[in-house]
């Protein structure tokens, strides 16, 4: 499974229709489509798909056709993106209309295409399981600690600064392990 960090756009003609294809993380998404809505006000459709992962790490996919004739856009842009393996990810695709109809083959063609473009012209990360991991240090430690995490590629969500360091990680089953080698403390698990 793969996902996106940044936004990506990409524009697809077909006909004298115009499809401007945005992907972004989902976690963007309503921002996006309303920032979209604004930017183009004489778009006929703002067409979307998108699927995440919920807390019990199950996939949720959702996709509207804006409009368009049922099943021509939404659903075949969903249906890229799970043939992609995205997750996490949502793509909004704006239709400018060209004056000539595609039916709805050459819709669920051209909107498939955009969806393809877009990812095709993204950096996709692959996605990898992470549990949340707190980790407490003396301040003298600090140094070596984070030296340890950097060389490891281990993400550091958080930090606070008490009486000790605590420090948030979010790692994957093998960067715990690996981290429990290198330390001599222990790793506590967070809810």
């Amino acid at each position: 499974m793969y996902f996106v960090k940044e936004e990506t756009s990409s524009t697809y003609e077909e006909k004298k229709s115009k499809f401007i294809a945005y992907l972004a993380p989902f976690s963007k998404f309503d921002s996006l489509m309303k920032e979209l809505r604004k930017e183009h006000p004489k778009a006929r459709h703002f067409v979307y798909a998108y699927r995440y992962l919920n807390e019990f790490n199950q996939i949720v996919e959702n996709s509207s056709d804006d409009g368009e004739p049922r099943g021509t856009s939404g659903k075949p842009s969903l249906n890229v993106l799970a043939g992609n393996e995205l997750i996490n990810s949502a793509v909004i695709i704006i239709r400018y209309f060209g004056g000539i109809k595609l039916g709805t083959g050459g819709l669920v063609r051209a909107y498939s295409d955009a969806v393809n473009l877009v990812i095709n012209n993204s950096k996709l990360i692959k996605y990898e399981d992470k549990q949340k991991v707190t980790l407490k240090v003396d301040y003298s430690r600090l140094s070596k600690i984070e030296y340890i995490l950097n060389e490891l590629e281990i993400e550091v969500s958080n930090k606070e600064f008490q009486n000790e360091v605590t420090l948030f990680l979010l790692v994957t089953k093998e960067q715990k392990l690996e981290l429990e080698k290198q330390l001599p403390i222990d790793l506590q698990l967070n809810n």
